[in-house]
């Protein structure tokens, strides 16, 4: 088989071409490379010269020269280079990461792009010379429930976790510390919350967060008595040790992923089930195989009660206060399963508040997340199981920027850095558990891992976050400005955004606030409000004078401002009923929106300038700059890519969320495979016929019948030649997928704009090392103090770089008896004092002093801890 596919990908690599309207001035980028020199010199041989003489082959010392090629010092030459370092990135699948790292031991692969928290595997690639890998801390696990219910209407079987109060109890159920290592072997930490642990928002929530872990720490027996009671509420009976409703036993279907540790995770929890009475049915699934049924599926149907559900935090998280919205509320997918989430109203508001930044102060957004964290818990459509401690295995020539969450799989800078050696150009393998697998369309496709890292190395974007620090970095805007209503709690690390705070931000009448989706055209301010409006926020992006002239779609067609008019149409027009394409699930997120967003306008085409007006601030400056650059939630798209999809979805003949596609009964859109593009064909020979453009009271101002024509017939010899319809600006462009064989090929865009060394030197992150150092004996009432030592590669850590270092002191029974911060006392040591009265409240016995120190060079928090000894 492998041969046969070799065969296939050589085959494609050949026909593989440029467009003509694809070509750009190469970059002239500097690199180091290791210079070959030929050194001449004489010396003397013997050799045998076959020369006759008297009839005898006779030897004779001939002089000869002898080239000796000498290696010298690296130098640096100049090489032609735009866009991405490599040609040819080959993806194929690989579920076993043993077996993933056998090929890469060969040279097979060049990198496994999953985040494994295998041990035996991650010792393995520690010791091998020809591989490395790259650590993160975004990978986690828990248990997604189905609420619909109590009963399913589909099969008339009950389903208890549609009561709050037995999920709720599902968290004294599971053992977290036994999957964190038993399970995980150690590489993985218990999580209670919506927070990533190695997180500044964790750090600032510890005691908060500490007092709820232990108040629903593991507890079988108090878990069993909340599910009776609450069993015997819904009319169900204990039989025989057996739970029975109706006369039959309540079976528990739990969807379990196969190809990892969550295997075992749904394995324990099924025993767990099993023990306290319910009757489990063990459903074990790939990746593939399990997202029709939780993530697409109609939950109604009652095909699994729960989910073994992974997740990667792709970026490093600047704000985790919206993970609230987005995993426990209707706003947060489209998907069925989202959208059958009902919740509490104060935690459906606290939520949305937090989510849209609905506070003045540093310490109202505490309270506010402390409330939420109590109601999550009580709510608990999720129980949180570990934070994975994982690694990225890869070849160890190969370099490529990591984030220090998502890992290289949720890099946005993978595309950008991926190279082999001090190579230019050549071909890189990927290999991951799954890929294609779930339908890809820009507006609400495949939210897989595996699939959206191929479909960002193909997209661009405004601002790209650092993937050390998750604040945003310039990538095709120039730079901006950010006006802030005078006193809330806004900083700015990075010049490129002129941060100034203003008495008021006032929303100009020509502003679009609002859409129209009978007339299809955006209403303004003066016309939508009666009096003077202002925002929190005014964010003004600036892009580059010839942005227009440098960026162009894959298929050739030059970006346009009506792409990022259809961005801003698409964030308001199906959430409407009165839409063509309206899509009952888009009106939460709608809603959500609206509920901070104040207008936009285009200040400017020439330049390209763009304001926006909301109350949704965000912490960082840099990461609260709208850019309305035209790539999606799910990918990249153009507005005439897109406008396909939207036309063969108003004659209802696919659709782009599952959750219409469910409901018309028809396959959900994919732009790279599947019977759709059938459907997509032939609106593509419509459109061109017809000169197509959605929305066009709107879009026609934007439009120019020159460019409609153009597009479409770029976008026609665009599928002739590759087979698909997926278009972005990035550095890669979809040469070709393959969803039968799991195998994807990414070609290098030659007209990408921007030099192959614009990302270099994002590589090693400055993670602080923490020593903690002191008694280890304290008398009861008196002063104990602690040193804690600051490093980085054995250096001291600069005192500036820290931002806090905070303690929390646990006593004898594990209860959270103080927290403060340390004092700095020179680079790389700072100081931790006890006082008498913090000591007199501990009692005799065994204490511990944890330590978290928060670098504003990285997001990672660093910890450690010492136990100590406290008598009278």
């Amino acid at each position: 088989m492998f041969k046969r596919m070799s065969i296939l990908l050589t085959a494609l690599l050949l026909l593989s071409f440029t467009l003509a309207a694809c070509t750009a001035e190469p970059q002239v980028v500097e690199v180091e490379v290791t210079r070959e020199v030929e050194v001449v010199r004489t010396e003397t041989e013997v050799v045998e010269v076959p020369v006759e003489q008297e009839g005898e082959t006779i030897t004779v010392e001939v002089t000869r020269e002898v080239v000796v090629e000498v290696e010298t010092a690296p130098e640096v030459v100049a090489v032609d280079r735009n866009g991405a370092w490599v040609d040819t990135v080959v993806v194929i699948e690989e579920p076993s990461a043993e077996a993933a790292v056998n090929r890469l031991e060969v040279g097979d692969i060049d990198i496994y792009a999953f985040q494994v928290s295998n041990p035996e595997v991650a010792n393995r690639v520690a010791a091998s010379s020809a591989l490395g890998s790259e650590g993160s801390s975004g990978s986690y696990s828990e248990l997604s429930f189905n609420p619909v219910g109590p009963i399913f209407e589909e099969t008339g079987k009950l389903n208890p976790f549609a009561v709050p109060a037995v999920r709720e109890a599902m968290n004294k159920l599971v053992d977290r510390n036994f999957i964190a290592q038993e399970i995980y072997g150690g590489l993985a930490i218990p999580r209670w919350h919506a927070f990533n642990i190695a997180s500044g928002d964790y750090a600032a929530m510890a005691d908060v967060a500490r007092a709820l872990e232990a108040e629903y720490a593991y507890d079988k027996d108090a878990a069993e008595a909340v599910i009776t009671a609450e069993m015997e509420a819904l009319g169900a009976e204990l039989v025989g040790g057996v739970w029975n409703y109706e006369g039959e036993p309540v079976e528990i279907t739990i969807l379990i992923r196969s190809e990892d540790e969550r295997t075992q995770i749904g394995d324990y929890v099924g025993n767990q089930l099993e023990d306290i009475g319910f009757t489990v049915i063990r459903d074990y699934k790939t990746a593939a195989e399990a997202s029709p049924i939780w993530i697409s599926g109609d939950p109604a149907a009652g095909l699994f009660h729960i989910y073994t559900g992974g997740w990667i935090t792709t970026q490093v998280p600047r704000d985790l206060g919206t993970n609230f919205a987005f995993f426990y509320t209707d706003t947060g997918l489209a998907s069925p399963l989202w959208q059958a989430y009902v919740n509490d109203p104060e935690f459906y508001d606290v939520a949305q508040a937090l989510n849209n930044n609905e506070f003045t102060t540093l310490e109202e957004r505490r309270e506010l997340i402390a409330t939420a964290m109590d109601l999550a818990l009580e709510d608990s459509v999720r129980v949180w199981l570990v934070d994975r401690t994982s690694i990225t295995p890869r070849r160890a020539e190969i370099s490529v920027s990591s984030d220090l969450y998502g890992g290289i799989s949720g890099s946005r800078l993978w595309p950008f850095t991926l190279r082999r050696g001090n190579d230019v150009g050549g071909s890189v393998t990927i290999a991951m558990p799954s890929i294609l697998t779930g339908p890809w369309n820009p507006l609400d496709g495949t939210n897989w891992i595996y699939d959206a890292m191929l479909y960002r190395g193909i997209a661009d974007l405004g601002v790209l976050p650092d993937p050390f620090t998750g604040i945003n970095r310039p990538q095709r805007i120039e730079r901006a400005e950010l006006f802030i209503q005078e006193g809330l709690p806004v900083g700015r690390t990075l010049d490129w955004v002129d941060l100034q705070f203003v008495d008021e931000n006032v929303v100009p009448d020509d502003a679009w606030v609002d859409w129209d989706p009978i007339e299809q055209r955006f209403l303004t301010a003066g016309e939508v409000y009666t009096e003077t409006v202002t925002s929190l926020s005014k964010s003004v992006a600036y892009y580059p004078a010839d942005f227009f002239e440098t960026v162009t779609w894959h298929d050739g067609s030059p970006i346009s401002l009506g792409d990022f008019v259809m961005s801003m149409i698409l964030t308001f027009d199906r959430g409407y009923e009165d839409s063509p394409y309206y899509d009952a699930s888009k009106t939460a997120a709608l809603n959500a929106f609206k509920s901070s967003f104040r207008g936009m306008r285009v200040v400017s085409t020439d330049p390209l300038v763009i304001e926006h007006y909301t109350d949704n601030y965000q912490l960082d400056a840099e990461n609260g700059v709208i850019t309305w650059f035209p790539t999606y939630g799910f990918g990249s798209g153009a507005w005439h890519n897109l406008g396909l999809g939207l036309a063969a979805e108003e004659a209802e003949l696919t659709a782009f969320t599952s959750s219409k596609a469910t409901e018309l009964e028809v396959d959900q859109v994919s732009y790279i495979g599947g019977p759709t593009l059938e459907v997509l064909r032939a609106q593509l020979a419509t459109a061109a016929e017809e000169g197509f453009v959605p929305y066009a009271p709107t879009m026609g101002e934007f439009v120019t019948a020159e460019e409609v024509t153009l597009r479409y017939e770029n976008l026609q010899e665009w599928d002739r030649r590759r087979g698909h319809f997926w278009l972005g600006t990035g550095p890669f462009y979809l040469q070709r997928a393959f969803p039968v064989e799991g195998t994807v090929i990414l070609e290098r865009y030659d007209a990408f704009p921007d030099s192959a060394d614009k990302w270099a030197g994002f590589s090693a992150p400055a993670i602080a090392e923490v020593e903690l150092d002191g008694p280890g004996r304290v008398t009861i009432g008196e002063e104990a103090v602690y040193d804690v030592f600051i490093t980085f590669q054995g250096e001291p850590y600069p005192a500036e770089d820290v931002s806090e270092v905070k303690y929390l002191l646990f006593d004898a029974t594990g209860s959270l008896a103080a927290t403060g911060t340390a004092e700095a006392v020179a680079d790389g040591l700072w100081e931790v004092v006890l006082d008498a009265d913090a000591t007199a409240e501990l009692a005799e016995g065994s204490n511990r002093l944890e330590i978290v120190v928060i670098s504003t060079r990285v997001a990672l928090p660093s910890v450690d801890s010492l136990e100590f000894i406290t008598a009278p």
